[in-house]
């Protein structure tokens, strides 16, 4: 009964799931989130290795685009479209895991204290709520919670949208943009007309705890896609908290890193309307021109903002009320910060505990699954052997059979080379008479031809030595007689 009361509080506490979709660098520009900027081009410029572009979700949805530096450990923009708005809600920071761990199966955005069991190289590329402890900077979001509704409020809880902010620098800016936006910007994009902002922080060399850069300045630009088509920017310097500059989209990417374009084909560009600029710059100025609020921490929460504006409109109170007032703000407070730390204690109870469950789980499965594989490989050893006794079984006996007649054979072999030595000789011996007696006609007939053939030899020598003599007496013959007839 008490798990299930738990759990119930644990869904109330977390109504929806905050999601920070790290865009593929395969994916044209911001994918799904690409409807945040002006025609669906984010800005150029920005082409560092190093910088990861986020789809910010909630629920599933889109929200806003961001573009983070891995090496700077903040944004460097955020982009969103103006919606509404609203009361600023409660505080819940969230980190994104795929940052540090790409190969990590956990797809939403989640608290830190989750992360640490979860995410290998925690706070390698990211910041953590610890750079932030005791650093005398707070997180300060580029997109100010306040402009959003209430569902997107809570994705803009996320320390990917945020940079170190003093506590003064981070108040005046939120107050600033929430001015200008509400005041100047918004009525003068009407009629279904969107109007698109981008606010974004240039880093500087200095770092908080030598890890998060701080800005060096913040920027905000805006662009309005209505048939008068409009675009302005603002520059808002630390050294300058109570005031912020205002100027045109062109000078303020002169002041941005080398070659950075904000909106697509300028926003307008030089076809802007001069009265509608002209209008929006003096409502601005009317806003700059105003004297500065010097507000609490307190009073920057939402309930308080609107229990001031209510006792400004009924005039002074009386005393009574204001010493009542006096006497029960502590004790409010007190509540508060109570109803808060028991709103966090559940949190991150339920957080544990469904980390403990999640460790016992992975431990049970990872077991079952080991014994699955040593049963399965077990069997498989097992299905093998008993399949091959058979093949061995005939391979052997194949093996004894063939070792068996090559014996015999060899045997016969041997019996047969023993055998026909003397029987060889034997039938040569009885060979040998007959083998005689056969060759005494021949040697005869042989000697007979020799005998013919040396008597031919002679008598052709003989008669060829006839015919040689013959031959030389008749050519001397011819030689000496008609001489000697010549002397007579």
């Amino acid at each position: 009964m008490k798990m299930s009361i738990l759990f119930s509080l644990c869904i109330f506490a977390f109504p929806g799931s905050s999601q920070g979709r790290v865009v593929g660098v395969d994916e044209a520009g911001f994918a799904e989130c690409n409807e945040f900027f002006y025609g669906e081009t984010p800005p150029e410029g920005f082409t560092e290795s190093f910088h990861v572009k986020i789809c910010q979700q909630y629920n599933k949805e889109p929200r806003f685009a961001t573009l983070y530096s891995m090496e700077d450990k903040t944004p460097l923009y955020s982009a969103f479209k103006y919606t509404k708005a609203a009361q600023r809600g409660e505080e819940s920071w969230l980190v994104e895991p795929q940052i540090d761990d790409p190969g990590n199966d956990l797809e939403e955005m989640v608290h830190e204290a989750v992360a640490v069991g979860s995410v290998n190289n925690l706070g390698a590329n990211q910041a953590l709520t610890t750079d932030y402890v005791d650093s005398g900077y707070e997180r300060g979001q580029l997109n100010p919670s306040s402009l959003n509704e209430d569902d997107f409020q809570l994705a803009t809880y996320t320390l990917t949208n945020a940079v170190p902010m003093t506590p003064s620098l981070s108040e005046s800016w939120h107050k600033d943009v929430e001015n200008i936006v509400e005041q100047a910007l918004a009525p003068h994009c009407e009629n279904g007309a969107r109007l698109y902002l981008v606010a974004g922080a240039v880093p500087s060399s200095l770092r908080v705890k030598d890890k998060v850069s701080i800005p060096e300045f913040l920027w905000l630009a805006a662009c309005c896609d209505a048939p008068e088509v409009w675009s302005v920017g603002f520059l808002k310097r630390p050294s300058g908290e109570n005031s912020i500059e205002d100027l045109s989209v062109e000078e303020l990417e002169k002041q941005l890193p080398s070659g950075a374009h904000l909106f697509k084909s300028n926003c307008g560009g030089g076809s802007q309307s001069r009265e509608k600029m002209e209008a929006i710059l003096q409502t601005i100025n009317q806003i700059q021109s105003e004297e500065p609020i010097v507000q609490t921490t307190a009073e920057r929460v939402g309930w308080h903002r609107n229990y001031q504006r209510a006792q400004e409109k009924r005039g002074e109170g009386s005393l009574l009320k204001r010493v009542a007032g006096i006497v029960a703000a502590p004790f409010t407070k007190l509540l508060r910060i109570l109803g808060y730390v028991l709103v966090e204690v559940l949190r991150y109870t339920c957080y544990f505990l469904w980390y403990v469950v999640k460790q016992l789980s992975n431990t049970a499965m990872g077991g079952l699954y080991s014994l699955w594989n040593g049963v399965m490989s077990y069997g498989k050893e097992i299905s093998t052997v008993l399949v091959n006794i058979p093949r061995d079984v005939a391979k052997v006996t194949a093996n004894i059979v063939m070792g068996f007649v090559r014996i015999f054979q060899n045997t016969l072999s041997l019996i047969y080379r023993i055998l026909s030595v003397p029987i060889g000789l034997f039938l040569h011996i009885l060979a040998f008479p007959l083998d005689t007696l056969c060759a005494v006609p021949i040697v005869l007939k042989d000697m007979a031809a020799g005998v013919g053939g040396t008597c031919s030899l002679i008598v052709d020598a003989t008669a060829a030595m006839m015919s040689g003599f013959y031959y030389i007496a008749t050519h001397l013959g011819k030689k000496f007689v008609p001489k000697l007839s010549s002397d007579d």
